[in-house]
């Protein structure tokens, strides 16, 4: 048998051990997981979308072996915002039979650095880089490697002293969510700390997370993606991206709403729907977007955003997030009579204003580990336990 030490097989990442992603594209770099498909994306020119769709937030590797030393070979791809602090570095997760068992990053790779000013990006290769886990168990056991959600991450090949096997269907539900970069993991410690894989592990479910940073925004091909995918769960987390991007007026919200439940009802009649409204934002409650860099921060080398409306604007239409949240309720209530396993859930039961007071969002737009973990744990506790929407058996 090979020395522990030594990881000496190897074996090509196949969509048979990556879960969680709806595509995989063979790339130059290796295989490049997708969370929305090829023709979606081509319905979208967006830059922020399809550097968001690509981040593997929720996507694993997953196979059996014994294993005692791991490898996965990777070509990641960081961000750099120019002027800015370095943003964290990217994590690896590793679970072995469910349960935490190691963190990494990877090294090498390629770096985007973003120039926040204008908007411009310049793309800079690097070499593949690898992360490894030893000192496991030499028994038969379910291993995950839960990719980074904050960095592209092309997959290349696993090193092992022991083969390596698919893991067998894990019989659990299937749930299907879809927000913004809350959702996504913005800014959580690590891939198996945002708050929907909290949720998930709680919730003893399977998660493929349509989380995408900066991008929900009821966009059509979205919730065509949602129609056609397998799920027993789905949930949507809908409203401060649209008042982020001041993307549309009160007027078309409703109906663009409906829309979107409408396309994925096509495909999910009687599937228990979440709707999920805004948790606090303490400068988009009343306030309208467009959301901007507060520059006074940066200079500080600090990375927060402000909300430049005015909120007399709303009375013109502008969305806050109260609009939204007054007519996601209307909507729901109107749909709800027809529809009984549609829900919703109000966002500030996940994180309110007293949460705000004790956990305040450090960049006044995104939640920290710490209140990721209380948003995971307040979704279980409210939507898989017994009598919630998501509870076994409604």
């Amino acid at each position: 048998m090979p020395s522990a030490s030594h990881a000496t097989l190897t074996t090509s990442v196949t969509p048979e051990l990556v879960r969680g992603a709806l595509e995989l594209e063979e790339t130059h770099d290796g295989l490049l997981p997708h969370r929305l498909p090829a023709w979606a994306r081509a319905q979208c020119t967006d830059g922020q979308l399809a550097m968001a769709e690509s981040q593997p937030s929720g996507v694993r590797v997953v196979f059996r072996t014994r294993a005692t030393v791991v490898e996965l070979e990777t070509v990641p791809t960081k961000r750099v915002y120019a002027g800015a602090p370095p943003r964290p570095e990217g994590l690896y997760d590793l679970l072995v039979d469910g349960r935490p068992a190691g963190q990494a990053s990877a090294t090498g790779g390629n770096t985007v650095t973003i120039d926040m000013s204008t908007g411009s990006a310049e793309m800079s290769t690097g070499p593949a880089g690898s992360v490894r886990f030893d000192g496991l168990s030499d028994t038969d056991k379910t291993v995950e490697i839960w990719l980074p959600y904050n960095e592209i991450t092309a997959l290349v090949a696993l090193r092992t002293d022991a083969p390596v096997e698919p893991a067998p269907a894990s019989g659990r539900r299937t749930w299907l969510h879809h927000g913004s970069s809350v959702s996504h993991g913005s800014d959580a410690a690590s891939p198996t700390t945002i708050w929907p894989a909290l949720a998930a592990a709680a919730g003893d479910v399977d998660l493929v997370n349509l989380g995408f940073g900066g991008s929900a925004l009821l966009d059509p091909f979205v919730a065509r993606t949602m129609r056609d995918t397998p799920a027993d769960l789905i949930s949507l987390k809908i409203g401060i991206n649209l008042v982020n991007a001041d993307l549309m007026r009160l007027r078309a919200l409703g109906p663009a709403v409906h829309g979107f439940l409408d396309t994925i009802r096509d495909g999910h009649p009687d599937t228990p729907l979440l709707v999920v409204s805004p948790i606090l934002c303490p400068m988009h409650e009343d306030t309208p977007g467009p959301t901007a860099f507060d520059f006074s921060r940066l200079a500080e080398g600090k990375l927060a955003f402000v909300a430049s409306g005015d909120p007399e604007e709303r009375a013109e239409g502008k969305l806050t997030l109260n609009a939204v949240r007054e007519e996601l309720e209307r909507v729901v209530e109107t749909r709800a009579k027809d529809d009984p396993h549609l829900h919703l859930l109000d966002g500030r039961l996940l994180y309110g204003e007293r949460d705000d007071a004790e956990l305040p969002l450090p960049d006044g737009l995104h939640p920290d580990a710490a209140a990721h973990r209380l948003i995971g744990e307040r979704f279980a506790a409210r939507v898989f336990a017994a009598g919630g929407p998501f509870g076994v058996g409604d």
